[in-house]
C-alpha cells in the first residue's frame, strides 16, 4: 500500500502577531519534517505581510509578542521563507482581502506567496489535509 502524503492546511486570518508567528513556526517545522503545508492568508492577517511595514506593526499583538521581540526569536517572515526553502510550504493570498484593502500582489512581501487565489482553490488543494485556523 502506498504511503499517503502528510499535509497541513492553515487558514490564517488573525492579525495578532502570536498567531501569525505560530503559523510560521508550524510551517517551518512541518516543511523540515517532510510535511506539505498550505497557508491561506486572509482578513486581518494579510496586513502582516504588507511590504515595508514597521517592526511595531509586525509585532503588534499580545504581551507574548513583546517577549518574542525582546528575545529576538526568528520572525514569522523568516520562518515562512525557511519553510518555502525546504520546499514544503505553499502560500495563497486571499484576493477578497486584497481587494478590500486596494492591494495587488506587488504590495505583499516578496518571495512568499505562490499565488493570489480564492478560498475555493485553497479548499480544493487542502482536501484530505489536517486543517488549522489561526
Amino acid at each position: 500500500m502506498a504511503q499517503e502524503t502528510k499535509k497541513i492546511s492553515i487558514i490564517l486570518s488573525s492579525d495578532h502577531h502570536e498567531k501569525v508567528q505560530l503559523a510560521g513556526m508550524i510551517s517551518s517545522v512541518a516543511a523540515v519534517t517532510g510535511i506539505e503545508v498550505l497557508v491561506f492568508v486572509s482578513m486581518g492577517a494579510i496586513k502582516k505581510f504588507k511590504k515595508g511595514i514597521s517592526d511595531d506593526e509586525k509585532f503588534s499583538g499580545g504581551d507574548f509578542s513583546k517577549v518574542l521581540r525582546e528575545k529576538k526569536v526568528p520572525p514569522y517572515l523568516d520562518l515562512f521563507r525557511q519553510g518555502k526553502e525546504f520546499g514544503g510550504v505553499r502560500m495563497f493570498a486571499c484576493p477578497m482581502a486584497m481587494e478590500v484593502l486596494g492591494w495587488t500582489k506587488d504590495d505583499l512581501e516578496d518571495n512568499l506567496f505562490d499565488e493570489v487565489a480564492g478560498m475555493t482553490k485553497f479548499l480544493i488543494e487542502a482536501d484530505g489535509s489536517q486543517l488549522l485556523h489561526l
